[in-house]
């Protein structure tokens, strides 16, 4: 099947409009007589007449009556998306879709996007909770977070937040009529509040590090969720230790309704970095969204 040129389309539409080819030749910024030879090819792929033609006047045949019927919503619908299209590239608009942590989100990303959104209305966010290490290329994100910057190949990282440290927390409840845990394998013998890593497809084990010595504990519990919230949440409510970062902590354990153990021990880590795939023409919404979230010290 043979395609047909836009640009004849094009100038057929405008002659049928017109009924006249000096004005349509005009606004084509051609010569009468090449446009006149654009119609008559066309009429010969498409084994038709198109124009009726004199000397003095230009009608439409019942086939051009047709394809000028058709082609005259088609062609304004295109243009329209071109228009809007070419104003992506002038203003920042559209939906960026993020893929991250939920502590990631609720620390760092929707305190800075909040901003962003107000200034420019035409911009949409969507961020998607996963603690999974989500190919954001497959999965059709824009852009995805993970703490330090090590990313896959043709991936570029940006760092949006500090370094961070990880707290190991209980309330008063539990804790009562036990013994405090001095080393993090003594965890092993307490109930902890465990995290599921899909990645993974097991739960995580928690992390330590002293002196430059790591080492990594395997925790037993009653509770395993995919939510930081609901680890602390569990904590709260006296069902054992959780390890979750130490700024979602802190004030729990400022007010007394946590207790913090192992403080030597807990782990540094690198801050959330966003990643996002190399592209040489970025479109401006995601632009300013990195712009918004990029790490500056105070």
């Amino acid at each position: 099947m043979t395609h047909e040129n836009l640009n004849d389309l094009r100038a057929f539409q405008i002659v049928a409009r017109e009924k006249n080819f000096t004005r349509a030749a005009a606004q084509l910024g051609m010569s009468r007589s090449g446009l006149s030879h654009v119609i008559t090819a066309l009429e010969a792929r498409l084994g038709v007449r198109l124009l009726t033609r004199t000397t003095r006047s230009v009608s439409l045949t019942e086939a051009g009556m047709r394809l000028f019927s058709t082609l005259a919503p088609m062609l304004s619908e295109l243009d329209n998306e071109l228009a809007s299209l070419r104003a992506l590239s002038e203003k920042p608009a559209g939906v960026v879709r993020i893929t991250a942590h939920d502590h990631a989100i609720a620390s760092v990303l929707w305190p800075r996007l909040q901003a962003l959104l107000k200034r420019y209305p035409d911009i949409q966010i969507e961020l998607s909770v996963d603690y999974g290490l989500t190919d954001i290329v497959a999965q059709q994100f824009d852009a995805g977070v993970r703490v330090g910057n090590i990313v896959d190949k043709d991936m570029i990282a940006v760092r949006i937040g500090p370094d961070f440290h990880m707290a190991v927390v209980a309330s008063p409840e539990y804790l009562s009529g036990k013994n405090a845990p001095e080393k993090p394998g003594d965890l092993t013998t307490h109930q902890c509040i465990n995290l599921r890593l899909p990645t993974r497809g097991g739960l995580y084990a928690w992390e330590f590090e002293q002196e430059g010595k790591t080492l990594s504990v395997r925790v037993q519990g009653q509770t395993v969720f995919n939510n930081t919230w609901l680890m602390l949440q569990a904590a709260l409510d006296g069902l054992g230790f959780a390890y979750i970062p130490l700024d979602l902590a802190q004030p729990y354990i400022a007010s007394g309704k946590l207790v913090a153990v192992l403080e030597k021990w807990w782990p540094h880590f690198p801050g959330y970095h966003l990643y996002y795939a190399s592209r040489r023409q970025m479109a401006p919404a995601l632009a300013e969204v990195i712009n918004a979230l990029r790490y500056r010290k105070e």
